[in-house]
């Protein structure tokens, strides 16, 4: 019988009906015999049909059973042998087994049997060994997935050519956004007549649509000077490709000209959403403009930003009207809080403390209590010494307190100003920037990637010469219930010093400013001379970093310490500064062990090169004639080789960190 009937359920109501009718049957039989007879006759060609039909269902179902079995057989032989589906059976040698011949064919091959694996494509064997359990490989030209049984040394290969190009052909044609600025036209055309201003913005514009027309890119002029640039992610690549000559192209054009005209580009991309694209457009710029114009910043949605371009030095482009608008906003904050917390970078300079003292000032003026964090465990020399001097004045002594205790001091209404960075993971005490409702950060480097979000207000300049620039400029404009004291001013006087070594780099008319209202209110420059000087010890071990120093290309001067010395990022900087004022020497690297695991390398420039783009690649970041970076568990040689490429990818034409 079929299975289906030797079922409990549909045997056993059978049974009961034929005992139902046997009895029904002997029943009969006991009050008319004759009607028994019928009965059993009926009961009998009843049976019988039941049984016929039953047995006619089983050989249906025996003869249905037998010929699926065999299409079945015969379809799977067909899909193992005819289906565009590779099948590849190894051993543990990785030796092929077996392999279909829809397999053989792909690899053009009568029989891959015998055949190592690496015979049908290199990554396969990387794929076995790590066990992973599919991964995309190119074979012939062709795109396969392959699908990986380790416990039947097994490889399946689906051809998903079509699928990879097409997926290509989405990421390529997705919508890119770019603003376009003129960074300092207002600042150029504010003195021109008509007819030249005309004749500069006829000249712009056709520069700008010859490049693209070249790239097909959907150029429009928005307003004086902005545009707006629609074009797809593959123009975007060959855009990059090229380093953006465009920035190159019309800064030596208007130069030319005695136009000093750069172009600073905001690129929105990597996502579907419009009003998404315009906003990533709109942030990049606002990143490239902060770092200084005349270059590209690409945001991505992962939150990296590529950058190209910003091979210039910043020009000046803050106004006294600027400073004036942030010290009004600065005091209202300052007004409304309970206390001043003033915090600056890990391993602070005489820039992050005079700035913070100059911080401590304005608040003073203020009437409220103001306290700078300073771990005394990472301290230069210079620090010490201006710290020393501090001690003498024990009311402002008392102003320094420690990270843990300025932690403790944290309340809803407790402002805090970041001072010389704008990096989070470099202040001294990272969770007060997460504690703290109310942040302010005044700085003088050009924005990276890594930025605190939660400030409410932010003084970047990266045409300043210091933070200690910024702030006493700040300081001009508070209310002068306080004056200035001696000390205060000649720590602000130092920091400024120290970041423009002496007055010979980033050094502006506004910096002469500053430093004179400094000097007017009692800096002392003996004592910075003072704070300045070093110890013999440091100048030799300075002299020991830089001995061996070579040329890698013209101008370009690299020097290592010894390997088994350590020294740390001050000394680095101090021996860069050394080996830039040699002779033939424009741009000056300095590697050095700060730790066991770690390399501190630290870089200078004159001006022509643009290190902190150098630097921003291997992680770093700075100022255009000053920047530095850390290496973790790396060797010597390796960074130094990591230092070559960075270099040699500034001179094809750009940077992309």
């Amino acid at each position: 019988m079929p299975s289906y009937l030797n079922r409990q359920a549909i045997r056993n109501p059978i049974y009961a009906l034929l005992g139902v009718s046997l009895i029904i049957i002997g029943v009969l039989a006991y009050y008319n015999w004759i009607f028994a007879i019928v009965a059993s006759l009926l009961f009998g060609i009843l049976f019988f049909l039941i049984l016929k039909i039953e047995y006619g269902i089983q050989r249906e179902t025996e003869i249905y059973i037998s010929t699926l079995s065999y299409r079945l057989k015969k379809v799977g032989e067909e899909a193992l042998l005819e289906m565009p589906i590779g099948i590849i059976l190894f051993n543990e040698e990785y030796v092929i087994e077996w392999a279909n011949p829809y397999m053989a064919k792909c690899l053009q091959e009568d029989t891959l049997v015998g055949r190592d694996l690496t015979d049908v494509a290199d990554p396969l064997i990387p794929l076995v060994k790590r066990e992973e359990s599919e991964d995309i490989i190119a074979i012939y030209n062709r795109k396969f997935r392959v699908v990986h049984k380790p416990d039947e040394r097994l490889l399946y290969f689906f051809d998903v050519t079509e699928q990879t190009e097409i997926e290509k052909m989405y990421q390529e044609e997705r919508t890119v956004i770019g603003i376009i600025y003129l960074d300092n036209y207002d600042d150029i055309t504010q003195g021109m007549d008509d007819q030249r201003k005309s004749s500069l913005n006829s000249f712009v514009t056709s520069l700008l649509n010859n490049w693209a027309k070249e790239y097909g890119v959907f150029l429009k002029r928005v307003s004086s000077d902005r545009f707006i640039a629609i074009f797809s992610e593959n123009i975007l690549n060959q855009l990059e490709k090229t380093k953006f000559s465009i920035l190159d192209d019309v800064r030596e054009t208007t130069s030319k000209q005695n136009v000093p005209l750069t172009l600073s580009i905001g690129i929105g991309s990597g996502v579907s959403s419009l009003p998404d694209l315009g906003s990533f457009a709109q942030s990049s710029l606002d990143l490239a403009l902060g770092r200084g114009g005349d270059q590209v910043a690409i945001k991505l949605p992962n939150g990296k930003v590529k950058f190209y371009g910003g091979k210039t030095n910043p020009m000046e482009k803050r106004t006294r009207v600027r400073a004036r608008v942030i010290s009004h906003a600065l005091r209202d904050l300052i007004a409304d809080s309970d206390k001043v917390i003033i915090m600056g970078h890990k391993f602070p300079d005489m820039d992050a403390i005079g700035s913070s003292l100059g911080i401590l000032k304005i608040a003073e003026m203020n009437n409220r209590e103001g306290y700078i964090i300073l771990d005394r465990n990472e301290l230069d020399s210079s620090v010490k010494r201006l710290l020393a001097e501090v001690k003498q004045k024990p009311e402002l002594d008392s102003r320094f307190i420690s990270p843990e205790t300025g932690v403790e001091l944290v309340t809803d209404k407790t402002l805090l100003v970041v001072v010389d960075t704008h990096k989070p993971s470099m202040v001294i005490e990272e969770r007060l920037v997460s504690r703290t409702e109310k942040i302010v950060v005044i700085d003088h480097h050009r924005r990276g990637e890594e930025f605190i979000d939660n400030s409410i207000l932010v003084y970047m300049e990266p045409y300043a010469s210091s933070t200690a620039e910024l702030v006493t400029e700040l300081i001009e404009y508070q209310p002068k219930r306080v004056k200035v004291g001696m000390l205060e001013s000649t720590a602000l006087l130092a920091g400024i010093i120290v970041d423009t070594k002496s007055f010979t780099f980033r050094t502006g008319s506004r910096t002469f400013d500053a430093a004179s209202f400094l000097r007017g209110h009692g800096a002392d420059t003996i004592l910075v001379q003072k704070l300045l000087k070093e110890d013999v010890e440091t100048y030799l071990k300075r002299a020991k970093l830089i001995e061996d120093v070579y040329f890698y290309q013209e101008g370009i001067a690299i020097a290592h310490g010894d390997l088994n010395d350590f020294a740390d990022q001050v000394l680095i900087a101090q021996a860069a500064d050394t080996l830039l004022a040699m002779d033939g020497v424009i741009a000056s690297f300095v590697l050095s062990r700060k730790s066991e695991s770690s390399i501190g390398i630290s870089a200078r420039s004159l001006g022509d090169i643009n290190v902190q783009v150098i630097m921003e690649r291997l992680g770093g970041g700075g100022h255009l004639t000053n920047a530095a970076t850390q290496l973790d568990d790396i060797s010597m040689e390796e960074a130094e080789q990591l230092l070559k490429n960075a270099i040699d990818e500034l001179f094809e034409g750009g940077t992309n960190t």
